[in-house]
C-alpha cells in the first residue's frame, strides 16, 4: 500500500476482517484502551470495541469503573488494536461521549446471560473481601433472574462513543521499514500524511 486509502474506518473495518479470516489468535475487537486522571496519571486497560462505525468506536463497562471515572474527568482517550496475523496496528486518539440509554439497552440485551448477570454482580473496581463474595452475589442474581428471565441493564452499565480526531495504521514491513499513515480529521473528512517508521 503505498497510496493512503481516504477512508480510515473503512480500512480498518477491512483490516480487522482480514484479521479474523487470518485466524487471529485471540478477539479481534480487543483494544488497549488509555485514559488519563484528573493529575495526569495514565492508565491503560483492554477492552472489546464491538462497534466501530463512521462516526467512531463503540465500547461498554460499569460507569463506576476506574476507566469511566477517569473519563468522566478528561475525555479524551486512546484506543490500540494489535492484529498480528497481519501485521497490522491501528492507533485511534479522539474524545469520548457518553451513548443513549436505547445504544446501551440494545448492546446489553445481545450479551451472553452470564455476562448480563456479571455487570450486577461486579462492583467494579472496587476492593474486594474475597472472590466468594463476588461468585455469592452471582447466585444471588442467578436466582433472581432465572434463565428465561429478562435481565435488565444496570443503570450504572453503559455504552461510550469516542469520536476520533486521529487515527494511525500501520503495516510491518521488511527491514522495520514500516508503513505508517496518519490521518487527522479535516471537518467532515480526513486527511492522510505518511509518517516515518
Amino acid at each position: 500500500m503505498t497510496t493512503p486509502p481516504i477512508d480510515p474506518i473503512a480500512l480498518f473495518l477491512a483490516d480487522r476482517e482480514r484479521a479474523r479470516a487470518a485466524g487471529e489468535g485471540w478477539d479481534a475487537t480487543a483494544a488497549a484502551l488509555a485514559t488519563v486522571s484528573a493529575t495526569g496519571f495514565p492508565s491503560t486497560r483492554f477492552v472489546l470495541v464491538k462497534e466501530a462505525a463512521a462516526d467512531g468506536f463503540r465500547f461498554y463497562t460499569n460507569r463506576h469503573s476506574r476507566k469511566a471515572k477517569e473519563i468522566e474527568v478528561v475525555p479524551h482517550v486512546a484506543l490500540a488494536f494489535l492484529w498480528q496475523t497481519i501485521d497490522v496496528q491501528f492507533r485511534i486518539e479522539g474524545d469520548v461521549v457518553l451513548l443513549d440509554d436505547a445504544s446501551s439497552d440494545a448492546y446489553f440485551a445481545s450479551r451472553p446471560r452470564i455476562s448480563q448477570l456479571g455487570a450486577w454482580a461486579s462492583d467494579q473496581s472496587q476492593p474486594l473481601s474475597s472472590r466468594d463474595v463476588l461468585l455469592g452475589r452471582l447466585a444471588t442474581l442467578e436466582k433472581q433472574y432465572p434463565e428465561g428471565t429478562p435481565v435488565p441493564r444496570p443503570p450504572h452499565w453503559g455504552g461510550y462513543l469516542l469520536a476520533p480526531v486521529r487515527i494511525e495504521h500501520w503495516q510491518a514491513a521488511e527491514y522495520r521499514l514500516h508503513q505508517r499513515t496518519l490521518y487527522e480529521r479535516d471537518g467532515a473528512g480526513w486527511r492522510a500524511a505518511l509518517v516515518n517508521p
